[in-house]
């Protein structure tokens, strides 16, 4: 903690300092000319300069929390420090944990999209992340709104299903570890951090600022050995996961969708640019399977089925407009003209079909049908 609060020394020269010195307590005990020799004149006087009080109070509260059950600081030369993270061009110096650390050890999968997420995108999210989860892969995500939330929902979901062999899901956050964030998202955040793992490269008090999520996402997809992305825009924050993913040497699934979806647009322009097309969890763990311990490839030779509800029984009306709709967002005037219904007869119909859980309402009057 002393090295990175140094004034001068970011990351790069961290770890410049680190790979010289060894460990940091080195980097302090070396001489004025010795530091010199390998960073700015001005660096080297800060990391010669005594801690000050403030830096003193940030330790002393880092150390108390890890001295907390289940909390943890690991540091580059910790044993438990994830190996997929140290493989990577830039793998953070400290990492502060609360939960399975032993997730840290296990082969991944990164499932990101859109806070502004669909139902049947979150659907999606958290049924793919069931499936695989339940095999043994552990989900990694970023703990936002949306796709993130159902991917961990999905995951913890079948590890309460079956206890020895889930892989659980870690939850890689913008903020300090002792933060949550949303608001909105803590009861999850508890869930995880009794059943899975936090993860974060912030110092604890860490506030939610718009330019640490980037960043974090690059552990994000460091810890996978792939990056599914189920829902993004065409300038979402995923495609900077799937592109990191790429430079890390990762594998970058995407689910297609409708062509008139905004939220669909990022995902085809993956797979414009070569990310693997899917439309299953099947499809996701035949790719994963040569690269999965032997474990969690034995069970997943098994056949993989989903939970998939029976399929609801309407009446005859309200299947007719359900089978005019199709699978593509159309508004309401025009599903009208299409079924040969008034628009306000449409209109209750499609009510009834909200409620049964088979459409969902979209801006603009619209309305989409859920597979």
């Amino acid at each position: 903690m002393r090295l990175l609060r140094a004034e001068g020394v970011g990351p790069v020269t961290a770890r410049l300092l680190l790979s010289h010195f060894g460990l940091p307590e080195n980097i302090f005990s070396a001489s004025y000319s010795t530091l010199s020799r390998i960073v700015p004149e001005r660096t080297a006087r800060a990391l010669l300069a005594p801690p000050t009080d403030a830096l003193k109070a940030s330790v002393e509260r880092a150390v108390t929390w890890a001295a907390e059950a289940g909390n943890h600081v690991i540091t580059l030369a910790d044993p438990a420090y994830p190996r997929a993270l140290l493989d990577t061009a830039d793998p953070p110096i400290l990492l502060y944990a609360k939960g399975e650390l032993a997730l840290l050890s296990r082969p991944a999968l990164a499932i990101v999209g859109s806070r502004n997420a669909t139902i049947q995108g979150m659907q999606d999210a958290q049924n793919f992340a069931h499936v695989v989860s339940a095999v043994g892969v552990t989900i990694v995500s970023g703990l936002a709104l949306g796709i993130d939330a159902a991917a961990h929902l999905g995951a913890l979901d079948a590890l309460e299903q079956d206890q020895q062999g889930a892989g659980s899901t870690i939850a890689v956050i913008g903020t300090g570890a002792d933060i949550v964030y949303p608001a909105r998202n803590r009861p999850l955040a508890h869930r995880i951090a009794a059943a899975g793992l936090i993860l974060s490269e912030y110092p604890l008090g860490t506030a939610a600022t718009s330019v640490n999520f980037p960043r974090r996402n690059r552990i994000i997809s460091g810890l996978s050995r792939a990056v599914l992305v189920v829902e993004a825009a065409a300038h979402s924050g995923s495609l900077i996961t799937a592109r990191m993913a790429l430079d890390q040497n990762r594998d970058v699934f995407a689910i297609p969708g409708s062509i008139h979806s905004a939220l669909s647009k990022g995902c085809h322009q993956l797979i414009k640019q070569g990310a693997k097309l899917v439309e299953s969890a099947e499809d996701v763990l035949e790719e994963l399977r040569a690269v999965l311990s032997e474990h969690a490839a034995a069970r997943s030779t098994a056949p993989i089925t989903t939970n998939v509800a029976p399929p609801v029984q309407l009446e005859p009306v309200l299947q007719h407009l359900l089978d005019t709709m199709g699978y593509d967002p159309v508004e309401i005037n025009l599903l009208a003209e299409r079924a040969a219904l008034d628009a306000a007869s449409v209109a209750a119909h499609l009510l009834a079909l909200e409620m049964a859980g088979v459409v969902e309402s979209l801006p603009g009057a619209r309305y989409q049908r859920l597979a």
